[in-house]
């Protein structure tokens, strides 16, 4: 099997991290945590100009008809700067929905926003008590009328606060943890009875817990069967998984190249301890860690093309578990061998850590997953 990108693939890398080297530095990404919601607009605009925003979607959506390849690229590129922006959330997530079940009106209403960049989602998902369960909602979606009243609450909804338009998770039928009667309905986040507690996540980037009370959306909110939405959740936020797989192997890569610059450099006893073998060998194991990361990544990336949700899922839960391993390791290996400096605020390789953080325990975290290829038999 190639796994060498194509000419377009290549350009695609070259121009992303092109654009962050020029935009994103350590220092900017500070002023850029100080803004609304915790991002740059003006950056927001760029990954627009360039295309980014609408690489997964259809060119009859007026997308480039991208797909997990690209995604992955831009990811990982993302994932070496330390972007606060939300394409996660908009693009990847948000995106996502309307790609794998929306309706053609559904689309043409959203899609054109994320494109150009003047529209951003979030994903109200996480309930209290639901932990990394997809199926496990208690808020709900009731009938009136032609249209829904949504009524419950959603926490840690990254981008919560500057979203546009949120994606819901509801229950329109059944018990707290039943696998059908799950619905997916786009909300306004301007809709009455909406309110929110915004704060920052550990790793910079901006949240929010939302309350819904008697919020009323219209029959053209829900996304695919509103009785029989699981299945379509489960698609979208494996392709989140996997594009949060390529974000820590991005991240993991800036880590150890930061980590490796630093011993260079860092003396003790009157040399850099870049010179010490027993030092030397943790770089390498570093190393190690962040290609077997990448390896899995790559995995990940064919397996969103599965057309067997089974396989698919198996496959993106056994690579989250390996990048999960990856990223503990490299994390922690960066710290200790930066020091006391690097769990100083002043040093960057503090956030890439906090970052990693977050993302092994996003969608699930490596025991998690490492269960859910436990009982599927293993990979072949």
């Amino acid at each position: 099997m190639d796994f060498d990108l194509s000419e377009e693939q290549r350009l695609l890398k070259e121009s992303v991290d092109g654009l962050l080297t020029d935009s994103y530095d350590f220092d900017a990404r500070k002023k850029y945590m100080k803004e609304k919601g915790g991002w740059s607009k003006a950056v927001w605009g760029k990954l627009a100009e360039q295309g980014l925003l609408g690489l997964p979607f259809a060119e009859a959506d007026g997308g480039f008809g991208a797909g997990g390849v690209e995604t992955t690229i831009v990811m990982e590129a993302l994932g070496k700067a330390l972007v606060l922006e939300p394409y996660l959330a908009t693009v990847v997530i948000g995106g996502g929905f309307l790609r794998h079940g929306g309706s053609d009106a559904q689309k043409a209403a959203h899609i054109p926003g994320i494109i150009d960049g003047s529209k951003t989602f979030a994903f109200a998902q996480l309930e209290k008590n639901s932990r990394y369960d997809l199926h496990d909602v208690v808020t709900t979606a009731k009938k009136k009328g032609n249209g829904w009243v949504i009524d419950g609450e959603k926490f840690v909804v990254v981008n919560g606060e500057n979203a546009d338009t949120l994606i819901v998770t509801a229950r329109t039928r059944g018990d707290r943890r039943d696998k059908t009667g799950v619905g997916v309905f786009l909300v306004p986040a301007s809709s009455k009875g909406i309110t929110k507690k915004s704060y920052p996540t550990q790793d910079g980037l901006h949240a929010a817990d939302i309350s819904f009370t008697g919020v009323e959306v219209g029959a053209d909110a829900a996304i695919g069967n509103p009785e029989d939405g699981l299945a379509l959740i489960e698609r979208v936020v494996d392709d989140a998984r996997m594009a949060l797989c390529a974000e820590a192997v991005g991240l993991m890569d800036e880590s150890l190249k930061t980590t490796v610059e630093y011993i260079k450099t860092r003396k003790q006893f009157g040399v850099p301890i870049g010179t010490f073998q027993s030092l030397q060998h943790r770089a390498s194991d570093m190393f190690v860690a962040v290609e077997q990361a990448r390896s899995m990544s790559m995995f990940a990336t064919m397996a969103s093309d599965f057309d067997d949700a089974k396989e698919r899922a198996k496959a993106i839960a056994a690579a989250k578990v390996q990048v999960g391993k990856s990223l503990k390791f490299v994390g922690q290996q960066s710290i200790q061998l930066h020091g006391g400096i690097g769990m100083t605020m002043e040093a960057k390789i503090g956030h890439y850590f906090k970052r990693l953080t977050m993302i092994e325990n996003t969608f699930g975290d490596t025991d998690y997953h490492l269960r859910r290829v436990t009982d599927a038999g293993g990979l072949m």
